[in-house]
């Protein structure tokens, strides 16, 4: 008798799927039973996914790739679908592949079954749609969770984690290589030193792990006695775990094996094609886990490593002074960028003295590679030009001279390599430790910071160039300011500020608050709080709902004078030029008055006080020919706070009081002051003249002149 005579009488039909040509062949049994005529046919696989239930075809397509990658037996049951979508009867398909390079076809018989009864289960239980949706839900969780996973630490602590639906193994262990030796990875279900037999094992061995490395194939031991059998070698290694199931799955990636995923199972698991499909699956995602952990790992070391090599050491031993610095990379990618700080040692300082150093903060383009390498360059340069000795905007220039050079190589945006030229902005500050008088040259960077000793924050406008990179022969000019003992100054780059939404008005007005709140004098722990308020402390630095939200690099570098040993109430002062060409830093000027008389009691002293300062630098910019130094201080009188603001010009031309007319547009600063002030003067200093007002708080904040 035939085979296929002996396969009808038995209801079996007999079915062969070419997957090169896409061509599926039915014998009339395995014909009828899709409910076509009973004879044989060719189909294409379009026209045999039509009589299949959807769902039930996307179950059987996972169902053979899983074979076909095992090389082991496809089963599943199928309901078979007539023309009006109504299901006529359920079949179970088993099939063979033949592989053929990298072709395949399945050979396999179909038989119809019944369908399982409500509340019946076993080993061999077919899926049921809520089994399914169960599965496919965890799949879904466990891609997510294992996606988020940063390092191999956090990867095998979700591997440990994962429940899968109805068999969830009791004891993990991930396997490497290293060279020709299998290593242990990570492991969970197990003690601590129990991985040793396992953890330098040839790949030679006969071990169930050691195979699906050399091979690239998994295995399947249902039971002790199939191990024993097929292991008898290695399997007094894991008897004493008594376990009772054990599936090794290999760990693919991109084609090659990178090691093998070992569950181990109390009880005892059939392995049945859907529990070898989750296995695989979740192998897959493992596989694909760890590798993204290892690559981000030598990622982070390599950034690591640079920071160290490009970040300055801030040395202990400087009399007169505290410093304290952070240098957080931007989250993702290499974690390394253009922003960079450094405290330099300038020669020439008072013999015996604390003598002069040079800080500098600066943000080059970019937040790879190459800007790193230009932030290293730039550094360097930086380093020489102050070390010969040069004043901030003379530094500044010829650092704008050399990044342009270095800029010239690669034409327009796109060209060259690295994607066209770059900029960086920059403040380099040179500091006098005895008289605290700090010189400032800026190419484009945000402004400094002060604090004073009674916690006010004044952010100190300053003059500028363009960044450096742009103009080969752009000119810095130089601001000076005064740090008073017990004073902070404070440089950041934009990264402090424009992170979490925030402009860099919006963003200043969040470091101030930071700035004035802090109490104590622990620069560290200053520093730290800065950081943390753009992207939360260093344990939040993983992935769910406290994930990392740094959005650019950030540096920032603190300074502070140390008090003298008596304290004594320093004024709060702000000193600023307003040039000729600069009619637009009147504004500045307004805002410093403003921050500082921040806690001034009366509203209408503060807006006379804004006025007058208004009026008075307007009138030395269109009377005369020079800049006008606008000086302001607040102290402490005899009764109450007292504002003294000086306004200098180098013009020998007194001003005159005069009676405007209702409508005039000049000849209202004298008067105002005379209307406003407290007391008002203009006085002769050698060549030019200074012209001042003064304001008494009616009754000051309780003890602020005790």
């Amino acid at each position: 008798m035939r085979t296929e005579d002996v396969l009808a009488a038995i209801a079996t039909g007999l079915w062969r799927w070419d997957n090169a040509s896409g061509i599926v062949s039915l014998d009339a049994e395995a014909a009828r039973l899709l409910g076509l005529p009973a004879e044989p046919v060719r189909l294409s696989e379009a026209a045999v996914r039509s009589r299949f239930h959807p769902v039930d075809w996307n179950e059987i397509d996972g169902v053979v790739n899983l074979a076909v990658a095992e090389g082991t037996l496809a089963e599943a049951r199928l309901r078979i679908m007539d023309e009006q979508g109504r299901v006529v009867r359920t079949v179970r398909s088993r099939s063979k592949p033949l592989i053929e390079g990298s072709d395949y076809q399945l050979v396999g018989t179909l038989q119809e079954v019944a369908d399982p009864q409500p509340g019946t289960s076993g080993p061999h239980t077919p899926i049921t749609g809520d089994w399914r949706r169960s599965r496919e839900a965890f799949l879904l969780d466990a891609g997510r969770a294992l996606a988020e996973a940063r390092s191999t630490a956090e990867v095998l602590r979700v591997a440990a984690s994962l429940s899968m639906p109805g068999f969830s193994p009791d004891g993990l262990a991930v396997f490497g290589m290293s060279g020709e030796r299998l290593t242990v990875i990570g492991h969970h279900g197990q003690r601590d030193g129990d991985e040793g037999p396992f953890s330098s094992m040839s790949l030679a061995t006969a071990y169930p792990a050691a195979e699906v490395v050399r091979t690239g194939r998994a295995i399947y031991l249902p039971s002790p006695d199939e191990y024993r059998r097929r292991f008898p070698m290695t399997w007094p290694l894991a008897e004493p775990f008594e376990r009772q199931s054990w599936a090794f799955v290999p760990l693919v990636v991109a084609g090659r094996t990178m090691g093998a995923w070992m569950a181990a199972f109390k009880h005892q698991v059939a392995f049945t094609p859907d529990e070898r499909s989750v296995l695989t699956t979740v192998a897959r995602m493992l596989a694909q886990a760890l590798a993204r952990a290892g690559v981000a790992e030598s990622e982070r070391e390599l950034s690591l490593g640079l920071q160290r090599t490009m970040m300055p050491v801030l040395g202990p031993g400087i009399p007169g002074i505290r410093v304290a610095a952070r240098y957080v990379p931007t989250g993702g990618g290499l974690q390394v960028g253009g922003d960079w700080y450094d405290m330099i040692r300038l020669p020439g300082g008072t013999r015996g003295g604390a003598g002069r150093i040079a800080l500098v903060i600066g943000d080059v383009q970019g937040h790879d590679v190459r800007a790193a390498a230009l932030m290293g360059q730039l550094r360097i340069a930086l380093r020489a030009y102050a070390s010969e000795g040069h004043r901030p905007d003379a530094v500044l220039s010829r650092a704008s001279r050399f990044l342009y050079g270095v800029n010239d190589g690669y034409g327009a945006e796109g060209e060259g390599p690295g994607g066209g030229p770059r900029f960086a902005t920059c403040l380099y500050l040179e500091v006098d430790l005895e008289s605290g008088t700090v010189d400032i040259a800026r190419a484009g960077h945000p402004d400094p910071a002060v604090r004073m000793l009674d916690g006010t924050v004044l952010l100190r406008p300053t003059a500028g160039g363009l960044p450096l990179g742009i103009d080969a022969d752009t000119d810095y000019p130089t601001t000076r300011l005064t740090l008073e003992p017990g004073e902070t100054l404070m440089i950041c780059t934009d990264g402090l500020l424009e992170t979490g939404g925030h402009d860099l008005d919006s963003g200043w007005e969040r470091v101030r608050r930071l700035l004035e709140q802090h109490r104590g004098d622990d620069l560290e722990e200053l520093a730290d709080t800065l950081v943390e308020a753009v992207h939360g402390p260093g344990s939040h630095h993983t992935t769910g709902p406290l994930a990392d939200r740094r959005e650019d690099d950030i540096a920032v570098l603190l300074l502070s004078r140390r008090p003298a040993t008596t304290v004594r109430e320093a004024p709060r002062r702000t000193l600023m030029t307003i040039a000729q060409a600069e009619p637009e830093r009147i504004a500045e000027a307004r805002e410093q008055v403003r921050q500082l008389l921040h806690d001034w009691t009366d509203e209408d002293q503060l807006d006379a006080a804004v006025l007058m300062v208004s009026e008075m630098v307007t009138n030395v910019l269109v009377h005369t020919d020079g800049d006008a130094l606008l000086t302001a201080e607040v102290g402490c009188g005899e009764k109450s706070r007292r504002l003294r603001v000086e306004v200098s010009d180098a013009s020998d031309e007194l001003p005159h009081k005069r009676h405007p007319g209702e409508m005039a547009s000049s000849g209202r600063g004298l008067v105002l002051m005379e209307m406003l002030a407290d007391a008002w003067g203009v006085e002769p200093r050698g060549e030019g003249k200074t012209i001042w007002f003064e304001l008494r708080e009616p009754a000051g904040p309780e003890g602020c002149c005790s």
